[in-house]
């Protein structure tokens, strides 16, 4: 599809990833980018029109398929990473608050505007995965078990959107240089740089980008021997 013109929602684009998606549908010529926000008055970016959303809402979810009518591109963004290991004394609890997010969301946004893409002509989904959705650390595991969900969504949506002609790409990446990682000390990739690399996948009609090395590296290592997610430290 072409971004040029194009009408976009970002979901969670008041900041990190999404703001940067945002920023990169404005120079890529996006007629319209709407950017979604639990309080839209956190979204400060010019040219872009803010709604109220809360990707685990019905509410909403059905409000702002009301009010954005006219997108061809949906990018689930919006997602939390609680850094809880599966046997922390709250594991349970924060499972089950990153999968209402990071797999329900975009389940919830998916589904209810399908059908707008297909009277719009079929456009894309954009679904921020992770390079988590393949491996497995105590620092992030119920975080990693969202993601992992949110990859077999992507993959099952794509098949069932083909025939309205809706493409559905992957977005896989390891650490960024937001907010969300601030406390980890690693390389990081620049999300201005991711969102172009997935902007320019979407004009190419590609399926899935691995944004940075260590993403390349371990999707590589999932046919290892061991593999990769069994090995993983």
């Amino acid at each position: 599809m072409r971004i040029e013109n194009s009408v976009a929602l970002v979901t969670g684009a008041n900041r990190g990833l999404g703001l940067a998606f945002v920023r990169a549908l404005l120079a890529a010529g996006a007629r319209k980018v709407y950017a979604g926000a639990r309080n839209p008055a956190t979204v400060t970016q010019n040219g872009v029109q803010p709604i109220r959303l809360d990707v685990t809402r019905p509410d909403e979810v059905a409000s702002a398929v009301a009010e954005c009518g006219d997108v061809n591109l949906i990018i689930n963004n919006a997602g939390i990473a609680l850094g809880k290991s599966f046997l922390s004394a709250d594991g349970i609890e924060a499972a089950r608050a990153e999968l209402e997010t990071n797999y329900l969301g975009p389940l919830a946004i998916s589904r209810a505007f399908a059908p707008v893409l297909a009277r719009n002509g079929g456009g894309a989904i954009v679904n921020v995965n992770s390079v988590l959705s393949w491996i497995n650390t105590p620092a992030f595991a119920t975080y990693s078990a969202s993601k992992a969900a949110a990859w077999s969504l992507t993959n099952g949506l794509r098949n069932e959107l083909r025939g309205q002609g809706t493409r559905v790409l992957a977005l896989h990446v390891g650490y960024m240089d937001t907010e969300m990682a601030s406390h980890v000390q690693t390389p990081k990739a620049d999300p201005a740089d991711v969102a172009r690399q997935v902007l320019a996948a979407l004009e190419a009609g590609r399926e899935e980008v691995l944004a940075d090395d260590i993403t390349r590296r371990v999707k590589q290592g999932l046919s290892a021997e061991p593999a990769v997610y069994i090995q993983f430290r």
